[in-house]
């Protein structure tokens, strides 16, 4: 499994490269965030480790060009940078995951591993379901005609929900996928998320509604 690390903090970039190359991994390095978007476009990595504070392209712009670009190879922000507003920032970016320094290793590959078993597949620009619309790069999102504003995390729950329509989806799936297997979150966070949109889609009169499914999990259900 080749990976991209694109790290200007040398030292860092080295104990990387040492810690996934005893976890299995081959690893490349760079410093320089240009150089990274160009290795990345010339290469075939299986995911790229991407730091945000970089010289001469910040990681947000080498992100958002692979993507314009056409370019699906998996990508994990890591940086010092950390909050809503950072996460937020980088998923609209078309980032894959964000990992805030300092970092468990075990976290790092757990997440590294889930990216590549996913690969290179284009995430669906637009996802809908009933009345409710969400962009998920950008987090836009729409109920009928009114505009829903959502955080970063929302925007990911509702995304899970959206994605796997119209299935059920179990708080451990929501778990994994916008908090991370390894996170160590308390369940009941999602219950607090869930809450969240129901109140924001009923106050855009959406038709479109999270429902409990009793011992199993949730799915959204539409009344049009």
């Amino acid at each position: 499994m080749r990976l991209l690390i694109v790290e200007d903090e040398v030292r860092l970039a080295t104990t990387l490269c040492r810690g996934l190359a005893a976890d299995g991994f081959e690893c490349e390095v760079v410093h320089d965030g240009a150089e990274g978007l160009r290795r990345t476009v010339d290469g075939a990595y299986a995911a790229v480790v991407l730091d945000l504070l970089l010289p001469s392209m910040n990681g947000y712009t080498v992100c958002r060009r692979l993507r314009e670009w056409g370019n699906w190879t998996p990508v994990l922000i890591l940086t010092a940078k950390d909050g809503d507003y950072d996460l937020a920032e980088a998923l609209e970016c078309g980032a894959d995951d964000f990992l805030s320094k300092p970092f468990s290793f075990v976290v790092l590959t757990a997440r590294l591993r889930a990216l590549i078993r996913r690969g290179h597949v284009p995430r669906p620009p637009l996802l809908e379901v009933g009345d409710i619309q969400l962009d998920p790069f950008t987090r836009r999102s729409s109920a009928g005609a009114a505009e829903v504003a959502l955080t970063a995390r929302e925007a990911a729950v509702l995304a899970c929900l959206l994605r796997r329509h119209p299935g059920v989806v179990t708080k451990v799936d929501i778990l994994d996928e916008v908090w991370g297997t390894d996170a160590g979150v308390d369940d009941n966070i999602v219950d607090v998320y869930l809450r969240h949109l129901r109140r924001k889609l009923d106050a855009a009169g959406s038709s479109t509604v999270i429902e409990n499914v009793r011992g199993v999990g949730f799915r959204l259900t539409s009344h049009a």
